[in-house]
């Protein structure tokens, strides 16, 4: 560890400097001590009550969006039974499950919990002016996504998975937002039915990514194998890139090129020599983005009524 004050050769690469804001800030929110903030809990079980008060659900959601192993859940929800606090019980959906609800002492733990957690925020920022208080804010906001961005896992699903789904409803919804005249995604199949278009993102041919943080979608994209082959002639070596989203509040982290990159690589492990893509002229930051990647405008290649940009880059 670094003496104080010192700055070592990992400030090139952002290491010490994350390193010192931590020692920095768990001290003064009260991360050390054995009573987070004077609630008589330690930080983990606070922090998983205010989790539970926030957004109730199945001690699954819990441990994903707080990347917990399941034998240290299971501690920390004994503890908040035992006091109490919370109430574990059979999920009705699904009885497999268990879910996780604040009791009415529960609840108002979570009130003092807040009210104390806003009381030790004002006196962190109290001494500062109001423009320093602009810029703690505005700095802390960059800090927090872009370190939320670097804890991202971008993970090959399957096309027909609860996951994927929720991230392609997204984007579907983001497209009839933004288009003028909204988004018509096309029939949907009949019940009990998959849609062949879902089909064409599975292996072997293809692959669906979706991004989490938290447990939660924040980005996803596809990639399938293209039937007209390559401009030389070698058939099912051109790939193209369906369905690319990322969620409007991790935008400006660098989220999209990384998937991009990402979706490259998967080409590339599927066979392409080269990958397309088509865009509308709405999505001016993916038109940005694509001409930074390196890729090329093409003539139209497909009947994509809403397409309006072709690319294509040759891939390595």
């Amino acid at each position: 560890m670094a003496n104080r004050g010192e700055v070592s050769s990992g400030d090139d690469d952002g290491v010490e400097v994350v390193r010192r804001f931590n020692r920095s800030y768990t001290q003064r929110v009260g991360a050390l001590e054995d009573s987070f903030l004077g609630t008589g809990m330690p930080l983990g079980t606070a922090r998983l009550l205010f989790e539970i008060g926030t957004e109730p659900g199945t001690t699954r959601d819990l441990r994903a969006r707080l990347g917990l192993d399941s034998g240290y859940l299971s501690r920390l929800l004994r503890r908040l039974e035992a006091d109490g606090l919370v109430a574990v019980v059979p999920d009705a959906d699904d009885r497999r499950r268990r879910r996780v609800d604040l009791t009415a002492a529960g609840r108002r733990a979570w009130d003092d919990l807040e009210r104390r957690s806003v009381d030790r925020a004002r006196e962190l920022v109290a001494p500062l002016t109001a423009r320093q208080r602009g810029r703690l804010a505005a700095a802390l906001a960059e800090a927090d996504l872009l370190v939320r961005a670097a804890t991202v896992t971008l993970e090959r699903v399957d096309p027909w998975s609860e996951l994927a789904r929720r991230a392609v409803a997204a984007y579907v919804a983001e497209l009839d937002e933004r288009f003028p005249g909204g988004f018509d995604p096309g029939p949907s199949p009949a019940p009990g039915e998959r849609d062949p278009e879902d089909a064409r993102l599975a292996p072997p041919s293809g692959a669906f990514v979706v991004a989490t943080s938290d447990g939660e979608p924040v980005a996803c994209g596809g990639v399938r194998t293209l039937s007209d082959g390559a401009p030389d002639g070698a058939r099912g070596s051109v790939g193209e890139i369906k369905r690319m989203w990322v969620h409007p509040g991790w935008r400006g982290a660098g989220l999209g090129s990384r998937l991009l990159r990402h979706l490259e690589g998967v080409s590339r492990d599927l066979g392409h020599r080269e990958v397309r893509l088509d865009t509308n002229g709405t999505l001016a930051e993916a038109v940005a983005m694509y001409e930074r990647a390196g890729y090329r405008r093409i003539a139209r290649y497909n009947d994509n009524p809403y397409a309006e940009h072709f690319f294509a880059k040759r891939l390595a």
